[in-house]
C-alpha cells in the first residue's frame, strides 16, 4: 500500500534541491562575467611582474 504522505514529502524535498540548484547555478552565471575579468587581470600582472626588472619598470 502506497503512503501518500511520504510521496509528497519526497516531491517537495526534490522540488526544493532541484529549485535551490537553479539558484545557485543562476548566482555563479551570474557572477561569471566578473569572475573573468579578474583572472584576465590577474594574469596580466603576472605577466607584466616578469617582464619588468627587479626593483621597478625603471631597473632602480
Amino acid at each position: 500500500m502506497v503512503r501518500w504522505d511520504g510521496v509528497t514529502l519526497v516531491i517537495l524535498a526534490a522540488s526544493g534541491c532541484v529549485s535551490l540548484l537553479l539558484a545557485q547555478i543562476n548566482d555563479v552565471l551570474g557572477r561569471l562575467p566578473q569572475i573573468i575579468r579578474a583572472w584576465r587581470r590577474v594574469r596580466r600582472e603576472l605577466s607584466r611582474g616578469r617582464d619588468e626588472p627587479p626593483g621597478g619598470p625603471d631597473g632602480g
